[in-house]
Formats: structure tokens, C-alpha cells, sequence
């Protein structure tokens, strides 16, 4: 097959001066574009390698290809920027793996996913909503459970999700909220933190979408409580453990995976995701996000690293995708799946 490969390189964009540290942290490197390229070359497949943003548009006209595997995050400070790719391919009607434009504009907007993931019954931290200083002033927040954990709302890779993002007082909300409002130049979701397991579900999968692995992140030292921050995505060989299959109960190990996959179907994910829930200690798995554009950094990407544990070589995971697309696009017979 003639096959695209959409990405955005993180090496490629300029971060906005004054801008935070972490504004690029979601782009991709070039080692994940080889290993996802070498991949798909061993399997029989020519591979074009797209790029990104004006690139990829004029790139994608150039060949005719079969089929796009992408990667692309998008540009710009949009909620819907990782729809941007999907939505050129779908108006050249060039199949693609992965999630359409409306279910990655949706999983990027985290209070409307939580809204969406609630109303199937699956348990959220309680949560509020500020888009602007004007409105964090005017919210009665007495009533608010503390602590609080506050992040951008439309975000991912951990942007904006740091240790210190716990406040412990109604004041630290005021003050941290009026920060991420300014910094990040976007509503600011503040949960209810719960204090618990740190776990992330793989999924693959469409019409019988399958947990791929339930991991659980295990910090090497023990502290009051653990975020699964960006400071920690960065240094993870130095502070955490993952641990697959996680060692829990196997009722509550049944929980995530109804959970995960309830919310995989109401949010109407394709071919894959990565899901994000905190397990309080009845053992209650409480949904914080969905990716359903997960990393594949063949070295520290969570999805390749909860692989690799199961036994999962990254170019073996990267065909499972592939192949699961293809299925779904009725370019393979379902009976050909990895």
C-alpha cells in the first residue's frame, strides 16, 4: 500500500516568545517518525512522510496514497487543532487512521468529554469550569471539595499539568486559576482532586473495541500524594514504575475496563486511544481524560511503553493499528488482524 505519514515536529516549530516551557510538549520527535516509518516499510507498505501544517498540504496532493497514518497534533492554540489533518483528508476522501474531526475536537475540550462521558455513567471528579478572571471572581467556591487540582482545559501531553497544581485552599484556586488563564490563553478546568492509583488504559479496537492493557503508574518514591505530571513524563525513568497488568483487585480491575470502554463507545473513538482514570481507595476508577491520539514515541510514549511490557514490539503495535484501520476502511479482511 501507498501510505501517508501526517506528524508534526516538535524540532520544526517555534514556541512563542514568553510563552510556557511546555508549549511544544506534544509534538513529535523524529525518532517517532522513523520507528513508525520503518515499521510500516518492513510490513510491504511505501511510506511518504507528510509532515505537518502548509507541508502536509501541499505533500498530500503530490502522491497518490491508499491511506494516511496520522500522528499530527495540529497547530495553533485551538481546541480543535488535532482535527485539522482528519478534516483535509476527509475532504480529499483519503482513508486515515484514527479518530474523525468531531471525536478529536471533543477529546481535547475536557469539560465537554467529561460532560459526554458522565451522561454514560461513568464517574467524574467533581469539577468547574473558568474561562475567564471576571468569572473566577464570581464563583461561590465554599462549596468547592479541597483539595483542587487545576489544569488548562484544552490541552494534552500534560501541558499546564504540573506537581505543584494542587491547591490546598480556596485561595491557592484564585491565585493558580488567574495564572493558568494568563499563561495557557484558555478556559481553566479545577477538579476535585482524588487521591489514588494513577491509571492508563490502552484501547484498539471499532465495532469490539479491546483493552489493550490497564497500567498503573508507580512513583519510585513515596510522597502525601502523586501526580502523573509533566516533571514526572519527563524524568519517568528516574520516578516512576509502570506496572501491567496493574496489581489490583480483579473487581476493580473490571471497573476500568467497563469504564474505559463505555466511555471508548459514547465518545465514538476509532482504532485507538489512551484513557486516563484516578482509582480512589474503594477502588472507585474515576475518569480524568482521554487521548484518542496517543503518543508513540517508541521509547516513552505510555501506549508503546504498556505494549512492550505485554510483549508488544512498537513496530507490532504500529501494524495494530494500521491493520485495525484498514478493517475499518474495508482495505483488509477482519480476519487478517494482527
Amino acid at each position: 500500500m501507498q501510505i501517508g505519514l501526517s506528524y508534526d515536529l516538535k524540532q520544526a516549530l517555534k514556541p512563542v516568545a514568553g510563552g510556557p516551557d511546555d508549549a511544544l510538549e506534544e509534538y513529535d520527535s523524529p525518532e517517532t517518525v522513523e520507528a513508525i516509518t520503518t515499521a510500516l516499510k518492513a510490513a510491504g507498505h511505501t511510506v511518504y512522510r507528510l509532515g505537518g501544517g502548509k507541508e502536509f498540504l501541499r505533500r498530500v496532493q503530490e502522491q497518490k496514497l491508499d491511506l494516511v497514518f496520522n500522528i499530527s497534533e495540529g497547530l495553533g492554540n485551538y481546541r480543535s487543532r488535532e482535527a485539522q489533518i482528519p478534516s483535509i483528508l476527509e475532504m480529499l476522501d483519503i482513508p486515515y487512521t484514527g479518530s474523525d474531526p468531531q471525536t478529536l475536537a471533543i477529546c481535547l475540550d475536557k469539560p465537554l468529554t467529561k460532560k459526554l462521558v458522565a451522561s454514560a455513567g461513568i464517574k467524574t471528579a467533581r469539577w468547574q469550569l473558568v474561562n475567564n478572571c471576571e468569572e473566577l471572581s464570581a464563583i461561590d467556591w465554599s462549596g468547592f471539595p479541597l483539595p483542587a487540582f487545576l489544569k488548562p482545559a484544552c490541552e494534552g501531553s500534560s501541558k499546564g499539568v504540573r506537581f505543584a497544581s494542587r491547591a490546598e485552599s480556596i485561595d491557592e484556586i484564585m491565585s493558580m486559576a488567574a495564572d493558568l488563564l494568563t499563561t495557557y490563553e484558555q478556559p481553566v478546568l479545577i477538579e476535585e482532586f482524588i487521591n489514588g492509583e494513577e491509571i492508563t488504559v490502552g484501547v484498539i479496537g471499532n465495532t469490539s473495541p479491546e483493552v489493550l492493557g490497564i497500567m498503573r503508574v508507580v512513583p519510585k518514591t513515596k510522597t502525601d500524594y502523586f501526580v502523573y505530571s509533566i516533571e514526572v513524563k519527563r524524568n519517568w525513568r528516574q520516578m516512576v514504575e509502570y506496572e501491567v497488568p496493574a496489581a489490583l483487585p480483579g473487581e476493580t480491575l473490571a471497573r476500568i475496563e467497563k469504564a474505559t470502554l463505555d466511555a471508548y463507545k459514547v465518545l465514538e473513538c476509532r482504532d485507538l486511544c489512551r484513557m486516563d482514570f484516578r482509582i480512589s481507595p474503594d477502588g472507585v476508577p474515576y475518569f480524568l481524560e482521554v487521548n484518542p491520539l496517543p503518543g508513540l514515541n517508541p521509547v516513552s510514549g505510555d501506549l508503546p511503553i504498556m505494549a512492550s511490557k505485554l510483549g508488544i514490539s512498537h513496530a507490532e503495535l504500529v501494524l495494530k493499528i494500521l491493520n485495525t484501520a484498514m478493517v475499518r476502511h474495508n482495505l483488509l479482511a477482519e480476519n487478517c488482524l494482527l
